[in-house]
């Protein structure tokens, strides 16, 4: 795996300055006082004050800060050291007390000594994991007895379709079910700059089914609370998309609420 981990990281470093100077990440805003996190994550997750969280795939931090702002002892883990390093340059800039850590996930249990109360990932994070399996194992193993893993993630349903880059409308262009070898893509553009000119823009990513998602937790001996599905994205990821005054995005006419965009799902370690 590790050539397609090199390369994915090569583009996640590029991506860093992208999005830290894009409008999608808004980080003016967030220097001000704003939260990164959707009202949605707030609601569901409940009060973090006084407990410890873990972010895995915590990109160059926002909402790993966000969190910390809200009361939480925090920790950011990714693989980008371009990503790490500007999450703690905003840490010291804001003085916002934060940890990060740059380790690829899977090598992640032997960088930790200790458990959390809270484990949490969010949007866009799956497809960059060969192995749920292990995924759900590490959570598992990150959190203490009685701790909570919260995420909130792209509907997997939603990611068959050709984005809007690829179709001008939902289009099947892309599989469901997962498979051993990754979709291999090198468009330019991306999420937060679509007019991007990208020097790395090969990316491995694999696709996991719903099925594959909850398999993984609850395999891992973690216990369901529940599992929500959202006709709203976090953004403009398929045609035919308009935003709302809460920052999400919708199909719009027609397909308005007809497709699921965003699931989330909350369990606990028994």
């Amino acid at each position: 795996m590790e050539p397609y981990f090199a390369a994915n990281r090569r583009h996640w470093d590029e991506l860093v300055g992208i999005n830290a100077r894009s409008g999608f990440y808004d980080v003016d805003a967030f220097r001000r006082g704003s939260s990164s996190l959707h009202s949605m994550e707030i609601e569901e997750m409940g009060p973090v004050a006084g407990r410890t969280l873990l972010h895995l795939q915590c990109h160059f931090g926002m909402d790993t800060l966000s969190w910390a702002r809200l009361g939480a002892t925090v920790t950011g883990v990714d693989f980008s050291q371009e990503a790490i390093g500007l999450a703690r340059s905003m840490r010291e800039e804001l003085g916002i007390p934060a940890e990060f850590i740059c380790t690829n996930l899977y090598e992640l249990p032997r960088l930790l000594g200790h458990t959390f109360d809270v484990v949490y990932t969010s949007y866009g994070v799956l497809c960059w994991l060969p192995d749920l399996r292990r995924w759900g194992e590490i959570i598992a193993r990150c959190l203490r007895p009685g701790g909570t893993f919260y995420m909130v993630e792209q509907h997997p349903f939603a990611n068959v379709f050709g984005g809007r880059w690829e179709a001008t409308q939902l289009e099947v262009r892309h599989r469901y079910f997962h498979s051993a070898e990754p979709e291999v893509s090198d468009g330019q553009g991306t999420y937060a700059d679509p007019d991007a000119v990208m020097a790395n823009p090969l990316t491995y990513e694999w696709q996991h089914s719903l099925s594959d998602v909850i398999n993984a937790v609850t395999g891992a001996g973690l216990r369901i609370a529940f599992l929500h599905e959202f006709p709203v994205g976090a953004w403009e990821r398929l045609p035919e998309m308009e935003r709302g005054a809460d920052r999400s995005w919708r199909l719009s006419g027609e397909l308005a609420d007809t497709v699921p965009l965003t699931f989330s799902l909350k369990a606990t370690r028994t």
